[in-house]
């Protein structure tokens, strides 16, 4: 009954605007730029090893995984995963992709701290992810104070997460920039394009970053309102 009060969309609901339209400006800049064929070549797999390497990094694999724009990089075991739109092409948006997420290779090898942090995160915020909404909801309807509290405690966990990840893709995509054209895998008249693809994926971050803390603080308003 909570989400449906007047006061929730108050809250969520420019978060839920800046959501959809990140969205669209990535898959539509990505499209854009999909149809753009790199002068290197490369494929997008080969422009993230292209890159480690100008780096002196050649332990990171590289692999495909199924699903648009899934691409992700795993601290943990060292393996970069590029979808099929992005592995196997050889457009300036692909190459973007690619070289953002070795951009977070680059970052474990050098010991990144905001990398650490978010990766030691991860446990914590999956949890708080799942339970902090029902605790908090048991809380409320069982007037039980410290149940509300350690619901909200657990979803601060989840806006730290938020908020710490938006440093990391921020330099994930500078060092990609940076090294696109040193290493030769574009030209600096093709960077502009490539880069596109990652401004428009970085709002995604950054709406999500908007919706926790926005969640959030819908979430104290009711502690509040009860008291």
């Amino acid at each position: 009954m909570y989400l449906i009060m007047p006061s929730y969309w108050l809250f969520i609901l420019p978060a839920l605007i800046l959501a959809v339209i990140a969205t669209w400006l990535t898959q539509t800049t990505f499209a854009r730029y999909s149809r753009v064929r790199a002068r290197s070549g490369l494929t997008g797999a080969e422009a993230a090893q292209a890159l480690l390497r100008s780096q002196g990094i050649y332990d990171v694999r590289v692999e495909r995984v199924s699903g648009f724009l899934t691409d992700h990089y795993d601290p943990l075991r060292n393996v970069l995963r590029l979808s099929p739109d992005v592995y196997d092409s050889d457009s300036l948006a692909a190459i973007g992709v690619a070289c953002h997420e070795a951009g977070h290779a680059l970052q474990k090898a050098t010991a990144y701290a905001p990398l650490s942090l978010r990766t030691n995160l991860v446990p914590v915020t999956q949890i708080g992810s799942q339970l902090a909404f029902p605790v908090i909801l048991a809380g409320l309807v069982l007037q039980r104070p410290g149940l509300f509290t350690l619901g909200v405690w657990m979803f601060v966990a989840v806006v730290i997460f938020t908020l710490i990840t938006l440093p990391v893709e921020w330099n994930a995509s500078r060092r990609a920039k940076q090294l696109m054209v040193a290493a030769g895998i574009v030209t600096p008249q093709e960077l502009p394009h490539a880069a596109a693809v990652l401004n428009a994926a970085f709002l995604t971050y950054v709406a999500s970053a908007v919706s926790a803390v926005m969640t959030l603080l819908y979430y104290l308003s009711l502690g509040s309102r009860r008291r």
